[in-house]
């Protein structure tokens, strides 16, 4: 029975209120690879990732009902394959951090204050404060405008709801140069991604802060001089700290682990289910996989019922239309992160296939190869990539994730976004897919960054703080390489 069966069996209220976290044992890795092939639809987080476990093993992290649980024990040869829940996670997922009541900035007339600027012992009134709701996010930048002159702006597109996606553009100039701009970051993409917006505010929050009074910022074991703060500034930071607002109001609400949008127009009106898009699989990046992958992969679904639903278009969504839009209003951006949660580690390009440099004819532009991308245990396809490219953007994954990991907190992973299995439509794969494509446009290097801990998406007051510090040292850490590397073409 594959696991499309057994979800539509489900009530939606049971999926969406006792889901467990849950991992996948096995031997070997191509094991696991053959499972996620047979059961797409199960939900593993942001992207099927695997690990390495204890005595040799590998494992899959997912989200699964009671049912399903039972379902996989029942059905799985357990001797290639278990499924046990991780009671750690899962007592840790009850006390979670709280959604913010009220608003903390007071319309704008406050502004928000980072941790790196300050000393450990106000941690616990962020704690207790909790996560910003989604109209603190849009006060937050609001208060940044009247104490620093944050210059914001509307992105052009509403989303279903009427909301209007807001975002801001960071610099040590006072007049903002639009080719001056070389770095990008998202995040909130993902509804149920909790901290993500909080990670960037109170990022740029400690940039302008320190900037102003000439300090410097801590991140637990890892510190920055204020020379650092105004070089991280020079280099320019557009960015959009909440792009699926209409999905963060909804989860914020039921807490029910909201991933996608609220678009309606695929759904069913018998399946809750059913509404919304994920916006990962909605970028113009080998969007239609059931054409250009092998026909056993499966990088996104087309079943709107899924958590991994790529829409009915490249760009079919206002919200990624908007990231789109950035790019062409501060068209020297160079270097991308849309943030992410929980898997705690850096992901760079290639997602739909394991990199190679060597033979420019197996590109994701290239037609002949339609039907055998993602496979990444064979030889027949590897996505190019030139080779300067490659060794850059390792080296810079390579350096964020150590500064990240110094922080104290957990321990962060660089690796290839391709990971156990592919992905189609990522907005860090077509970020980095532009260039490629068309040489008259800014080469851009893409990141997905996975905060905190695998299939955690609601972290306790404590983890919600520890994720600020962990995500805000490894911003000032990927910045700073950024400017190492080059910011220009």
């Amino acid at each position: 029975m594959k696991v499309t069966t057994l979800l539509s069996l489900l009530p939606a209220a049971a999926l969406a209120d006792n889901l467990l976290s849950v991992a996948f044992f096995a031997k070997e890795r191509t094991q696991l690879l053959n499972f996620v092939s047979d059961n797409a639809d199960v939900d593993y987080g942001c992207r099927a990732t695997v690990l390495p476990a204890k005595n040799g093993e590998h494992k899959l992290h997912a989200l699964l009902t009671e049912e399903q649980v039972l379902h996989y024990r029942r059905s799985l040869d357990s001797g290639a394959i278990r499924v046990e829940t991780l009671d750690h996670l899962n007592k840790r997922q009850e006390a979670t951090a709280p959604i913010g009541k009220g608003d903390r900035f007071k319309g704008g007339k406050v502004a928000p204050r980072g941790l790196g600027s300050q000393k450990p012992n106000v941690y616990g009134t962020y704690q207790k404060a909790g996560i910003l709701n989604a109209d603190e996010v849009y006060t937050a930048l609001k208060g940044l405008e009247k104490e620093y002159g944050l210059e914001l702006f509307k992105a052009p597109y509403k989303t279903f709801e009427g909301n209007t996606v807001y975002g801001g553009v960071a610099n040590k100039a006072e007049k903002i140069k639009k080719d001056k701009q070389y770095i990008y970051f998202t995040s909130g993409i993902h509804a149920r991604e909790r901290g993500g917006p909080d990670n960037l505010i109170y990022f740029i929050s400690d940039l302008l802060y320190a900037n102003k009074h000439r300090k410097g910022l801590t991140y637990g074991n890892v510190t920055y001089t204020n020379s650092d703060v105004k070089k991280v500034l020079g280099a320019g930071i557009v960015f959009i700290p909440m792009t699926n607002p209409d999905g963060v109001r909804h989860d914020q609400a039921n807490s029910n682990l909201w991933r996608k949008n609220r678009n309606p127009a695929s759904s069913n009106a018998a399946d809750p289910l059913s509404v919304g898009v994920d916006l990962n699989r909605n970028f113009d990046f080998l969007w239609n996989f059931t054409k250009h992958f092998d026909p056993s992969t499966s990088p996104a679904s087309t079943n709107p019922s899924s958590q991994a639903f790529y829409g009915t278009a490249p760009f079919s969504e206002p919200e990624t239309r908007n990231m789109k839009w950035v790019y062409d209003i501060y068209p020297k951006i160079r270097w991308f992160i849309d943030v992410h949660s929980a898997a705690g580690t850096l992901l760079y390009s290639w997602g739909d296939d394991i990199n190679q440099s060597e033979d420019p004819k197996q590109s994701q532009f290239n037609p002949a190869y339609d039907g055998k991308r993602g496979i990444v245990e064979d030889t027949l396809y590897r996505e190019y990539i030139e080779q300067q490219d490659w060794e850059d953007i390792e080296l810079q994954a390579n350096l964020t994730t150590a500064a990240m990991t110094s922080v104290g907190g957990s321990e962060y992973v660089p690796q290839q976004a391709v990971g156990l299995y592919p992905t189609s439509g990522a907005s860090d794969d077509w970020a980095s897919s532009r260039w490629y494509g068309n040489k008259k446009l800014n080469k851009v290097h893409g990141y997905t960054l996975e905060f905190g801990y695998p299939t955690n998406f609601y972290p306790t007051a404590e983890e919600y703080v520890q994720n600020i510090l962990d995500t805000n040292a490894g911003f000032m850490e990927f910045v700073l390489t950024a400017i190492e590397i080059g910011l220009k073409g």
